[in-house]
């Protein structure tokens, strides 16, 4: 099951998120209203190529995985980087919720994308928020915090898009968000787990401070079409 892990774009399109997404047996995307994500099955020549069909003339897709990935003719690279994946048990520290921990549903899109968009915590769209449950804090009426789960497969679920407003960080708000998404996904019997930039030392410290064990580092991948 773990080795689900390795691909979780290509484990989470072709099962839980298999409505939300594009293609068939061979690759799969994201809508692109929904996500840039976008998976081959493996790294065949065929599976590659059908990878490069999802992918219209000038857009982009975001490829995230362990094995080393691999490029198709059709595709060029905008941006790569690595990151590290993280995986939590039962262990995970859940923090006083407190009261000003709400849940976000489709009148909050708005001004959740406007959050994503100013804090860039990964891709994340118009209609992002339908990958799973989201929790946000409000400050005076505005939305300054959230966090919510993206891919999920098998018993597992990732928590994401966790962001804060920058004039409202230091407060908590990421630590107590993130809690509150992975005690959501652990009281349905699913163990949780995440990404975050190889670089990004301070994110990694919180998680491994709430009981998230570092698995391996991943490859990510800005891919755009090149003809």
């Amino acid at each position: 099951m773990l080795q689900q892990l390795d691909r979780p774009v290509w484990a989470t399109l072709s099962t839980n998120h298999k409505a939300l997404s594009q293609g068939g047996g061979l690759a799969l995307r994201y809508a692109p209203d929904v996500n840039l994500f976008a998976s081959a099955s493996d790294d065949s020549h065929e599976a590659l190529s059908a990878l490069v069909r999802l992918v219209p003339p000038g857009e982009q897709i975001v490829v995230l995985q362990v094995p080393e990935i691999k490029i198709p003719k059709g595709l060029g690279i905008v941006k790569a980087a690595r990151g590290v994946q993280m995986v939590g048990r039962s262990k995970v520290v859940v923090p006083d919720e407190g009261e000003d921990i709400v849940p976000l549903t489709d009148e909050d899109a708005p001004e959740m994308l406007a959050l994503a968009t100013l804090t860039e915590p990964g891709p994340f769209l118009r209609h992002t928020h339908v990958t799973g449950g989201f929790y946000g804090i409000r400050t005076d009426g505005q939305l300054v915090a959230m966090a919510g789960e993206r891919l999920c497969f098998d018993g597992f679920a990732e928590v994401s898009a966790v962001c804060t407003h920058p004039d409202f960080r230091g407060r908590g708000f990421a630590r107590r968000l993130s809690a509150k998404v992975a005690a959501c996904i652990l009281a349905r019997g699913e163990t949780p787990f995440l990404h975050a930039w190889k670089t990004n030392t301070a994110a990694i410290a919180l998680y491994q401070s709430l009981g998230f064990q570092y698995r391996c580092d991943v490859n990510v991948a800005v891919l755009e079409r090149a003809d």
